[in-house]
């Protein structure tokens, strides 16, 4: 059994792969473009360089990576695209914590070198236009200090002091009439959030449904189809915001947990579920509209969500907070954040009133934080 010792550098957001390794990048892109002259224009290296180190690494390997057959296009071996695919499937498990590490190096050079830099602390529901919000923040004298968690551990980490944002997702329209008075999501988070205590900084509207491959060849148009025989299922963790919405989703159908086959597998991330079905391990999953898109797959709409960012009250003054409002309000983030597969601007870095757009306190709520503003 080979021991394999593979060295990886932190790229950026914007890279398809936020760790890098050569070997990898090269199968990548031998897969991609289909013959080795290609793959070297892709990556910028001369042939001689590409072929030089293929053939290295298949004797370090004791294992084929390409096969070679004269007149056919290049194309990876067994071997190799298995590799390639494992390579790729922890990375997608692991991007939160990839992007949790990127943050913490950054966060310390922003100190380090400019003690100018507002420095903000989030923990997270994992979030497309959260990553992208980050590197527009960087340009602008802000960081992000973003640790990506489920929804409900971002909020008790802004209760227990452990962060100064707390980013999280509802359905829409966020109202008691449209799910019942006694939603799943208002059985929530009602307990973790105060009127008065907290307060809402509207960031994004956008879109969450079923993450399916390419063409949707088995049909799959909602998630009763997912109780069809044989049809596979990747969930988010427990927690998260997004198996909130599956949960309440499956209550209003009537469907039991226990018809999906795949309920209980989960992945840690919306880029693991589409990585999931991807690769043929499932056929569907729920996530995002942009995780979807940006591998190439099909997406089928299932709800609107207002992904909203908390903080507290006491908190709204401090310059890295003004600094945030000020950012997303600002046109530039707005049509960036409309250019991302699924999302829209929705009261972008307005200040909102929690009992206005979360109405889980109709009685009693407007009252107790009209109180805690005199």
């Amino acid at each position: 059994m080979h021991r394999i010792s593979l060295h990886y550098t932190l790229g950026t957001a914007a890279a398809p792969a936020l760790v890098r390794n050569p070997l990898l990048d090269l199968l990548q892109a031998v897969a991609d473009c289909g013959s080795i002259s290609a793959a070297a224009r892709a990556l910028d290296l001369s042939y001689r360089h590409v072929w030089g180190e293929l053939k290295r690494w298949e004797g370090a390997l004791g294992q084929p990576l390409i096969l070679w057959e004269k007149g056919q296009a290049a194309r990876l071996s067994e071997f190799g695209a298995k590799l390639l695919l494992a390579e790729r499937q922890v990375q997608a498990r692991l991007l939160p914590q990839i992007e949790a590490l990127r943050a913490d190096l950054e966060r310390a050079f922003a100190i380090a070198f400019d003690d100018t830099v507002h420095v903000l602390s989030f923990h997270a529901s994992h979030d497309e236009a959260l990553a992208a919000l980050g590197d527009a923040a960087r340009g602008g004298g802000l960081h992000l200090d973003v640790r990506f968690t489920g929804s409900v551990d971002a909020i008790r980490a802004l209760n227990e002091g452990r962060c100064t944002m707390a980013g999280f997702h509802v359905r829409l329209p966020a109202t008691p009439g449209a799910r019942g008075a006694s939603s799943h999501a208002q059985r929530t988070y009602k307990p973790l959030l105060r009127p008065g205590l907290h307060k809402l900084i509207g960031f994004a509207r956008r879109s969450q449904g079923l993450i399916v491959a390419r063409g949707n060849p088995l049909g799959l148009r909602g998630l009763v189809d997912l109780a069809r025989p044989g049809v596979r299922f990747v969930n988010r963790a427990r927690g998260t915001g997004t198996r909130v919405v599956v949960d309440e989703l499956l209550g209003e159908l009537g469907l039991a947990p226990s018809a999906i086959r795949g309920y209980d597998t989960d992945e840690p991330s919306h880029a693991a579920v589409a990585h999931a079905v991807a690769s043929g391990q499932a056929d569907a999953g729920f996530g995002l509209e942009a995780s979807a898109r940006s591998r190439g797959l099909d997406f089928v709409p299932l709800v609107e969500e207002a992904y909203f960012l908390a903080c507290l009250k006491t908190t709204l003054d401090q310059p890295a907070t003004r600094a945030l409002l000020a950012l997303l309000r600002t046109a530039d983030w707005q049509q960036r954040l409309a250019q991302l597969p699924g999302y829209a601007p929705m009261q972008s870095g307005e200040v909102l009133s929690m009992s206005r757009v979360l109405p889980w306190w109709r009685f009693g709520g407007r009252t107790a934080e009209r109180r805690s503003d005199q």
